[in-house]
């Protein structure tokens, strides 16, 4: 099986990435693929345009770039996003690939005569956010509640995908790293574990 890690942090060195690393490496150890989108680095424009307001009103076909995305997914068993959390959300970087790549026609079907399609029901999706605050902070004011509201359910149930794990790995700034970058290997490793015990089950 194969998944694909999409990062959206403009620092090679920062942490998001080294997580995306051991989590591709977990995927490796248990026989199975990944490749990590690098969204910073290959300088995908987030930048929801009057192009992309046409593919949304199904008057033209997605730019090559969204279209090079939505392949890359079609191609995956999984998709993981690893990202450092920006007041209280992900990164304006991944938000604007979220608008452009899940457009009308390829993860929805929506018009005003017809009932809503969610085209992703096939998909998994895994969610990793780095916080440097700590879980008291989340959990006094609402943010875990508010994040999966807003991105667990507001995007990726609206398309039909499955969200399998959702996870903020918190005190980023203070905490011991190491501690993240286990957790990280240890998901990689798990990531198609529960997919291989349900299809032992099935006849």
């Amino acid at each position: 099986m194969h998944a694909l890690i999409v990062v959206a942090h403009h620092d090679p060195q920062s942490l998001t990435h080294s997580l995306a690393k051991r989590l591709a490496e977990g995927i490796a150890l248990s026989g199975h693929g990944a490749e990590i989108a690098d969204l910073a680095a290959e300088g995908f424009d987030p930048r929801f345009t009057l192009a992309d307001h046409a593919v949304h009103r199904r008057q033209a076909p997605p730019p090559v770039d969204v279209a090079a995305e939505q392949a890359r997914i079609d191609r995956s068993d999984a998709l993981v996003l690893v990202y450092p959390v920006y007041w209280w959300s992900m990164p304006g970087l991944l938000k604007g690939w979220i608008d452009r790549v899940f457009s009308n026609g390829w993860a929805f079907d929506f018009s005003l005569d017809a009932k809503l399609e969610k085209k992703l029901r096939h998909l998994r999706v895994h969610l990793i956010g780095v916080g440097g605050a700590d879980a008291g902070t989340y959990e006094r004011h609402g943010y875990f509640h508010a994040m999966k509201t807003q991105i667990d359910h507001g995007i990726f149930d609206y398309c039909g995908a499955h969200v399998a794990t959702s996870e903020l790995l918190l005190d980023s700034e203070t905490q011991d790293p190491r501690i993240h970058l286990d957790r990280a290997f240890a998901m990689g490793r798990d990531l198609f574990a529960a997919v291989r015990q349900r299809e032992v089950v099935l006849p």
